[in-house]
C-alpha cells in the first residue's frame, strides 16, 4: 500500500506539474492584436478530461495556439468540472462575453448548441464530431472510423505472429472506450472491421471506462483483457487511456494510442496511434475566419486524403513490425481513398471522397 500510495503522490504531482505547464503557455497565447480593424477573440471549451490529457484536448489546443501565434488571436481556454451538464452555461457565458468564436470540445454539447446559437448570431461557434446546421456554426466532421480500420487490421495481423515479442497468439485485441456513444462507437466498429477483414476469426474484446479521465480505470480494464488474452487493446478515453498504455508497458504487450501520437509515451508498447488531427481543423476555421472566409454554416470533412485522421509513424515500433505489416496499411489505405474498401460510419455523418470538400 505504501508504494501505491508514493506512486499515488507521483501521479498527482505529475499531473499538477502538466496543468501548470498548460497554464503558462495558455498565458503565452493570450495575445490579442487587430486583424482587419478588430480584435479576434476565440473561447476554446474543453470537454471530459480538459488540459493535459495527452489526448484529444490537447490536441486541439495545439491547433489555437498555433493560430493566437500565426493570426495574433486571443485565446481563453474554458475548463469546468461538468462540461455536460454546464454545456448550455459555458457556451451562454462565453458568447455573452464577447469571443468572435466559441469552440466547444465536448461532444454532449450537440444537444444545446442548436439553441444557443439561435440566440447569438454574430458569434461563430465550432462543433466538433457533428454537424450543426446553421449559419454561424462550423462544424468539423473526423473518418475516425478509417483510421481505426486500419488501427485494427494492423492489430490483428501483429495478435497472430508469436513472432513479435510480447505475442501469444491468441487471436484475441481489444478496445476501450470512453463511454458508450454514437461519437465512441464509430471508432470501436471501425477498429473492429479492420480486424475482421483481415482475419475473421480475430475476437475485439470492447470494454467502456464510464470517463474520460480516470487512468487507474482504464489500466483495471486493460489489465483484465491482457488477463484475457489479448495482445493488443486500443484505447479511445482521453486521459483515461493512459491507464491503458501503462498497463501495455507492465505486462510487455501493446496499447494503441488515439487522437494525437501517442508513441512515445511507452515506446515500444505503443503499436501505433490513431492520429485525430483537430488541431490542423480547428487552425483552419480560424484561418478562414481571420482572413475573411466566413465559416458559419461549412462543414469541413477531416479524413484519409487530406491528412485529417490516419496512423502514426510508428517511429518506435517499426522495428518490431513486419515490413510486409507496414506494405498492407499502405494498401488497405489506397483501397479506401479509391473507393474500394468502404468502412461503415455508424453516425451516418462522413461522405464518399468525390463528395467531400475539406
Amino acid at each position: 500500500m505504501c508504494g501505491e500510495a508514493k506512486k499515488a503522490r507521483r501521479k498527482t504531482r505529475k499531473e499538477v506539474a502538466m496543468r501548470k505547464f498548460f497554464a503558462i503557455v495558455f498565458s503565452i497565447v493570450l495575445i490579442g492584436s487587430v486583424v482587419f480593424g478588430a480584435e479576434v477573440k476565440v473561447a476554446y471549451i474543453t470537454s471530459q478530461g480538459g488540459l493535459g490529457d495527452l489526448s484529444w484536448n490537447d490536441t486541439g489546443f495545439a491547433g489555437v495556439t498555433k493560430a493566437a501565434q500565426d493570426f495574433g488571436v486571443t485565446v481563453r481556454v474554458i475548463e469546468s468540472p461538468d462540461p455536460v451538464g454546464m454545456g448550455e452555461k459555458l457556451l451562454r457565458d462565453a458568447a455573452r462575453a464577447g469571443f468572435n468564436i466559441v469552440i466547444t470540445m465536448e461532444y454532449s454539447h450537440l444537444t444545446v448548441l442548436p439553441t444557443v446559437a439561435k440566440d447569438f448570431p454574430n458569434t461563430l461557434f465550432v462543433m466538433l464530431n457533428y454537424i450543426i446546421d446553421a449559419p454561424n456554426v462550423a462544424s468539423i466532421i473526423f473518418y475516425e472510423h478509417e483510421g481505426s480500420f486500419l488501427a485494427g487490421a494492423l492489430a490483428a495481423m501483429v495478435a497472430s505472429n508469436t513472432s513479435i515479442p510480447g505475442i501469444r497468439g491468441n487471436k484475441i485485441i481489444g478496445v476501450i472506450g470512453g463511454t458508450k456513444s454514437l461519437g465512441i462507437d464509430k471508432f470501436i466498429v471501425g477498429y473492429q472491421e479492420g480486424a475482421h477483414y483481415i482475419d475473421p476469426e480475430v475476437q475485439v474484446l470492447v470494454a467502456y471506462s464510464e470517463s474520460f479521465s480516470d487512468p487507474a480505470k482504464g489500466r483495471e480494464l486493460a489489465l483484465a483483457m491482457f488477463n484475457a488474452g489479448a495482445d493488443v487493446v486500443y484505447q479511445v478515453a482521453g486521459a483515461t487511456g493512459m491507464g491503458v498504455i501503462q498497463a501495455a508497458k507492465e505486462t510487455g504487450h501493446y496499447a494503441i494510442g488515439v487522437d494525437t501520437d501517442q508513441d512515445y509515451i511507452a515506446p515500444e508498447h505503443v503499436l501505433t496511434s490513431v492520429l485525430k488531427r483537430a488541431d490542423i481543423a480547428l487552425y483552419t476555421v480560424i484561418k478562414d475566419y481571420v482572413e475573411g472566409r466566413n465559416p458559419g454554416g461549412k462543414v469541413y470533412h477531416m479524413n484519409l486524403k487530406n491528412g485529417g485522421v490516419g496512423l502514426s509513424e510508428m517511429k518506435y515500433t517499426r522495428h518490431i513490425i513486419p515490413a510486409e505489416y507496414i506494405a498492407k496499411i499502405e494498401e488497405l489505405t489506397q483501397k479506401i481513398l479509391r473507393g474500394e474498401i468502404v468502412v461503415p460510419d455508424i453516425t451516418g455523418l462522413s461522405k464518399p471522397y468525390s463528395e467531400t470538400n475539406p
